[in-house]
């Protein structure tokens, strides 16, 4: 595969997946703490799903963010039914649980490659890689805490997170957000750069609307290590 000058990356389902026990635990917080209706824990985690999904259809559609804080609300109203006094809920404190609870079931590289991936690519001369990432439950102040315990925020130049933004992907000025932090850093044509993710739309679209390369990876079997040129892939031999 070509070299290019730099990497942008999307985060969940591209560098790292949801550790299975995170999405168990906060269901169960929620169906203790927030389930005057006393409805099944499944029903709770089926509440967690859909509010999810829908989050990032409308991300992905209106280009705009719909912030965690409000999800949480969303979940929240339907497991009441919308009978339950929103601004009753401590959103600080709910947060702070919420994040214990991610570092203790913290999330998982996507694969054994990742990090080597990574170092290998930032090995390169004149190189230099970023985050463009859309949020939902998990704020992007979070993930930084999260890529650092990982042990691969070293590997990144910048981070974007569309709650920070106010934008997520696919829309176009979210990626040009993206150009602009390049720009900041030096002069890379568009030719250049490279956005590796999961998603056709919001990545491949994407980055397509303002002109750069793209890669879609892991949802069509296709890993990480496409990125590795020939001559190095000897470094990935099982």
């Amino acid at each position: 595969m070509a070299v290019y000058k730099h990497y942008s990356f999307d985060l969940w389902l591209t560098l790292i997946k949801s550790n299975p026990l995170f999405k168990q635990r906060r269901s169960v917080y929620f169906h203790r703490h927030f389930n005057s209706r006393q409805k099944p824990l499944e029903e709770v985690e089926r509440i967690f799903r859909q509010v999810d999904l829908m989050g990032n259809s409308i991300n992905e559609a209106t280009g705009k963010n719909i912030d965690a804080d409000e999800l949480y609300l969303m979940v929240i109203s339907q497991i009441n039914d919308g009978q339950f006094c929103l601004p009753d809920v401590d959103l600080l404190a709910l947060f702070a649980e919420m994040e214990a609870l991610l570092f203790e079931c913290l999330p998982l590289l996507y694969s054994d490659d990742t990090a080597r991936v990574l170092s290998q690519l930032k090995q390169q001369p004149d190189c230099t890689m970023s985050i463009l990432s859309n949020t939902g439950f998990i704020k992007g102040t979070t993930l930084r805490k999260v890529l650092k315990v990982l042990d691969i925020d070293q590997y990144f130049d910048f981070q974007l997170y569309s709650d920070e933004a106010g934008l997520s992907k696919p829309n176009k000025a979210f990626f040009q957000l993206m150009l602009d932090e390049i720009s900041a850093l030096r002069y890379v044509p568009l030719d250049q750069i490279i956005h590796i993710g999961d998603n056709p739309k919001a990545d491949i679209w994407g980055a397509q609307s303002v002109g750069i390369n793209s890669l879609l990876v892991n949802s069509n079997n296709r890993s990480i290590k496409k990125l590795i040129p020939d001559a190095a892939q000897h470094l990935f031999a099982t």
